[in-house]
């Protein structure tokens, strides 16, 4: 019989208000806190922090504080990721950023969703869809990835968009919902 915390990162529904995945999410609370709230001239406090938050980190990762997760840990960031003020990154399902990302301020990435039907939400139980961002992606400031969506390599992802759906590599995405509106030339 699967844990809680297996059917979680399976994508199957699951109660999040088991005990361990309740430690677990008050165990990233607490260094979110400390890194928070850290004074803003303790970097290497707050690398140190941030490691031990989402240890599935390449180099050279910086993010602004305030910065919020459910878990950390299914986190995955590639080298040279840079995440601007007050993001949100819900992962309950894995959350996988290639490497040379940026995240403008408030950016919020949501692999966690309910059930649809009325019946099924009223058990209280969740799931999570994994989200993955390719490398060399710009996510403008204020937009919202929802749960199950893929953005390919090289793409930027215009401020407040809401992408629902899978974007392809090398593009110009915005809206609401987010669409594509013209592919990019690699010269900028």
């Amino acid at each position: 019989m699967k844990t809680e915390k297996q059917k979680m990162l399976a994508g199957e529904l699951y109660d999040a208000m088991d005990a361990e995945l309740s430690a677990e999410r008050t165990r990233a609370r607490l260094l979110m806190r400390q890194f928070n709230e850290a004074p803003d001239g303790q970097r290497e406090e707050r690398l140190r922090l941030l490691a031990r938050l989402i240890p599935s980190s390449g180099t050279n990762v910086w993010i602004e504080p305030p910065f919020f997760c459910d878990y950390g840990v299914h986190i995955t960031l590639g080298d040279d990721v840079f995440f601007n003020f007050n993001c949100v990154i819900l992962d309950v399902a894995p959350v996988r950023i290639g490497s040379r990302v940026m995240f403008g301020p408030a950016v919020q990435v949501y692999a966690a969703t309910h059930p649809l039907g009325a019946k099924a939400r009223r058990t209280g139980l969740e799931l999570g869809r994994e989200v993955e961002i390719g490398d060399d992606v710009w996510v403008g400031g204020g937009a919202i990835i929802c749960p199950g969506v893929r953005i390919g390599a090289g793409s930027v992802i215009g401020a407040g968009s809401v992408v629902t759906t899978a974007i392809p590599g090398g593009v110009l995405a915005a809206g609401n919902p987010c669409r594509v509106l013209r592919e990019i030339d690699e010269a900028g």
